[in-house]
C-alpha cells in the first residue's frame, strides 16, 4: 500500500523575487529556512540534519527567479518528495510564493509519517515567509539539537512553554520575552521569531524533541542540555 501526498501552501510576503530565489535555490538560503544544512553542488540538492542526510535530490527546474523544483530519486520502495516553488512578482512591491511538496510514503503504516510530514511542512513555510518578511535577504546559521526520547508529550510541550516564558497554549502572536513573538504553532512545532532569528522546536518522528533553529545572531547556547532538562 502507501500514501501519495501533495501539499500546497502559499503567501505575499514583503521580499522582491530574487530575495525570494535566494531563500529557496540557493544553499545558505535554503539553510536559513529549512530543516538542517543545505547545500546545492551543480544539480544536486543536499541537506544534513543532524549526523544524517535527507535523501539527494536532483533539480528538475531552475528559472531564476520564477520557478526552481527538485525531487529525490525515487527508492527501491518507491519513496520520494520532491519540491516546487513558484514566484510571481505583485503590485505595490509584495510578491506571491506559492510551495508544492508532494511524494510517496510506502507501507502500510504511512499515517503516522505522513501526520509528521505534514505539520513539519507547514512549519517551514511558515518560517520561509516569517524570514522573507522579517530578515530579506539576510542568512542564518542552522542549529540543530536533539533531546532524550520523550514518553509525555503533553507534560515536555507544557515544561517547554514554561521555559520559554510562554502561557499554557501559546499563539500566532503572543510576545516572546525579552522581545520578539510566536509566528507558528501546530500539535507538534513550535515557532518563535525575535531580533537574533528564528527558533523552533519540534516533535521529532523518531520520539525526541527537536530544536531546529535559524539564527541571525547565533549564540553558544548549549540546546541539546537545554532539551535534556525538560520532563520527558
Amino acid at each position: 500500500m502507501g500514501k501519495e501526498f501533495e501539499t500546497r501552501l502559499d503567501a505575499t510576503v514583503d521580499a522582491t523575487p530574487d530575495q525570494i530565489w535566494d531563500a529557496i535555490a540557493t544553499g545558505p538560503g535554503i539553510s536559513t529556512w529549512f530543516i538542517g544544512r543545505t547545500e546545492i553542488d551543480g544539480d544536486t540538492v543536499r541537506t544534513a540534519f543532524g549526523d544524517s542526510w535527507i535523501p539527494t535530490g536532483t533539480i528538475q527546474t531552475t528559472n531564476p527567479p520564477h520557478h526552481f523544483a527538485y525531487a529525490s530519486e525515487p527508492a527501491p520502495d518507491g519513496r520520494f518528495v520532491a519540491y516546487e516553488y513558484l514566484v510571481e512578482a505583485r503590485d505595490h512591491a509584495a510578491t506571491t510564493l506559492r510551495a508544492v511538496t508532494s511524494g510517496f510514503l510506502p507501507g502500510d503504516d504511512w499515517s503516522d509519517e505522513y501526520e509528521a510530514m505534514q505539520y513539519g511542512t507547514q512549519l517551514f513555510f511558515a518560517t520561509l515567509v516569517e524570514q522573507l518578511n522579517r530578515f530579506p535577504g539576510r542568512h542564518a546559521t542552522p542549529v540543530t539539537a536533539f533531546g532524550p526520547p520523550v514518553t509525555d508529550w503533553p507534560a515536555t510541550w507544557a515544561a517547554l512553554h514554561k521555559a520559554l516564558g510562554l502561557g499554557p497554549r501559546p499563539q500566532p502572536g503572543d510576545p516572546v520575552p525579552g522581545g520578539g513573538h510566536v509566528y507558528f504553532v501546530n500539535p507538534h512545532t513550535l515557532g518563535l521569531s525575535t531580533p537574533d532569528g528564528l527558533y523552533r522546536y519540534v516533535r521529532g518522528f523518531h520520539g525526541s524533541m527537536v530544536a531546529a533553529h535559524a539564527l541571525i545572531t547565533p549564540d553558544d547556547t548549549d540546546w541539546a542540555a537545554f532539551l535534556t532538562q525538560l520532563p520527558a
